[in-house]
């Protein structure tokens, strides 16, 4: 990959990184310099590959990692699992403490961490924001739920006895995430693992290390400030060698894993051959659908955000626009003026509403996808060009005439191009819905009750996320995130996901003097 190119070498090239230029001085608030150590696990290191981190909005290298090398790797396991004995001893609510000052760190520092969102990922500055906010907000539930997990006590058939389930930590969590959300996916999964008497080791995405350094620094920072082992948070910058390896460690109790469905499904299935366990959260191909009576003045805006927010580049964006026969040319219409309205330019910029792709083989990808989709009898309605300026910019692009189950129409292209498609019957526009291999997010504008619970119903999306007159993404963290068939079916941030973080056992205590034996065996 070009983005994982050796940086120059030498001090002529220093002063080409932007990291040295004044205008991004605000780097090294985050405790970055020219050469980052990309492992931590109580100490610093990275001895391995020098990876140059580059800026999608100019393609100008911004500073460089050390990775992990394979003994690094394992080192760090080890330290790991020293770790969690004495994490696993510290009682939860007294966990939660620790996971409310890694919020309050994060807080502390929430504009600049932002802004390295906005610089090395490219998605705009609120929303580089929001993401932290995010892990903050996770963190806040995590408190509250560190005092609250645990399991029922259950009636026993048997006198003289107690049955209860207890839930414990199942060790270390192994979190691989994704360049689209280089800080909240890693919030989501660390806050609630950590809660749950977890230790955590993060192989951030190749593509975006600096951000994984920056937000490494400052959990670790909280926890040598409470003298705990900084293994309890570790990191190893790497590629596929780093993820294949945690996938096949029977030490990795739990890998959570976040990226494509193709990925997912290798990582799914080296975990599996040791039956470990996996949280897969993979691809989504969301749609909204409009019906005759949705109230245009929500179905417009709610798609335009969600499919040009974050450039198209979120899990949950939508990328299938079902409307019905009598709204689908006012829509259309609607939806392609406001598109023109939306403010491109640096992502760092305030008032910047759309950014660019994270790199250049996804601007590659737009461009394949907009031809086949031409190909296979769609109109280009809006965008469809590579923008001529510095950067991965793309014109955002809807394109009309397609059939529901055309090819492209069935490939989620992590670009933001919208397929806007013609249906008539409620049961077509379902159908639809349901009929892609994915099945994360969806949403339905519409003022009939009826037809509201039929959606949410057996018959209706079979996703994990089933919204009302709301985009498709955006999501709260107080509900469990995650989707079914290809998605993998993980859940994560709220309501009880914290159980895929530890595992339960069903205890039955006998405090009698007698031994009765479940349903009534007699055994004399």
């Amino acid at each position: 990959h070009w983005r994982m190119s050796r940086g120059p070498s030498g001090t002529a090239a220093m002063s080409t990184l932007l990291i040295n230029q004044s205008k991004y001085a605000w780097l090294k608030e985050l405790g970055l310099s020219e050469d980052n150590d990309g492992v931590y696990n109580g100490n610093w290191g990275g001895k391995g590959e020098v990876i140059t981190s580059y800026c999608p909005a100019n393609n100008e290298p911004i500073a460089r990692v050390r990775q992990a090398t394979m003994a690094e790797y394992e080192e760090t396991v080890q330290k790991s699992r020293d770790a969690w004995k004495v994490w696993a001893d510290i009682p939860a609510p007294k966990r939660g403490e620790i996971v409310r000052q890694i919020g309050d760190a994060l807080r502390k520092k929430i504009k600049v961490l932002g802004s390295l969102v906005s610089l090395e990922m490219g998605k705009i500055y609120v929303e580089g924001v929001g993401e932290v906010q995010e892990y903050v907000d996770v963190c806040d539930y995590a408190v509250g739920l560190s005092r609250m997990i645990g399991g029922p006590v259950l009636p026993s058939e048997r006198p003289g006895h107690a049955l209860i389930e207890m839930w414990n930590p199942v060790g270390l969590v192994g979190i691989i995430t994704a360049f689209n959300f280089p800080v909240a996916v890693y919030g989501w999964n660390n806050a609630i693992a950590l809660i749950c008497g977890n230790v955590c080791l993060w192989k951030g995405a190749p593509t975006t290390p600096l951000t994984s350094v920056a937000v490494t620094k400052i959990v670790a920072e909280v926890l040598e400030q409470n003298n705990l082992p900084g293994a309890i948070c570790s990191m190893t910058c790497g590629g596929a060698d780093i993820g294949t390896a945690m996938s096949k460690d029977e030490r990795v109790d739990l890998v959570s894993f976040t990226g494509s469905t193709h990925v997912g499904k290798m990582v799914a299935m080296l975990v599996q051959e040791r039956f470990g366990r996996n949280l897969l959260e993979l691809g989504g191909n969301n749609a909204i659908i409009g019906k005759g009576d949705a109230d245009l003045n929500l179905v417009v805006p709610s798609a335009v955000f969600a499919s040009v927010g974050t450039a198209g580049q979120r899990c949950t964006t939508t990328r299938r626009l079902m409307l019905h026969g009598s709204i689908h040319d006012v829509v259309v219409e609607r939806v392609a003026k406001a598109y023109k309205q939306v403010r491109i330019g640096d992502p760092w910029d305030p008032s910047t509403m759309y950014g660019p792709l994270h790199t250049k083989q996804a601007v590659d990808q737009y461009l394949a996808a907009i031809e086949q989709a031409k190909q296979q009898g769609g109109t280009v309605v809006c965008g469809g060009k590579v923008m001529d300026r510095p950067g991965n910019y793309v014109e955002p692009t809807i394109i009309t005439g397609l059939a529901h189950d055309a090819p492209i129409v069935h490939t989620e292209t992590f670009v933001p191009i919208l397929y806007v498609l013609k249906f008539q019957t409620e049961e077509e526009a379902f159908a639809w819905n349901n009929e892609v291999k994915q099945g994360l997010s969806s949403s339905i504008f519409t003022k009939d009750m009826g037809r509201v619970f039929r959606w949410l119903g057996p018959k209706g999306s079979d996703c994990g996320i089933v919204n009302v007159n709301i985009p498709t993404s955006g999501a709260e963290i107080g509900g469990a995130f995650g989707g079914e068939k290809h998605t993998g079916g993980g859940r994560e941030s709220g309501s009880d996901s914290w159980k895929q973080y530890m595992r339960r056992s069903t205890c039955t205590i006998n405090y009698s003097k007698d031994l009765p034996l479940a349903q009534g065996i007699k055994f004399e």
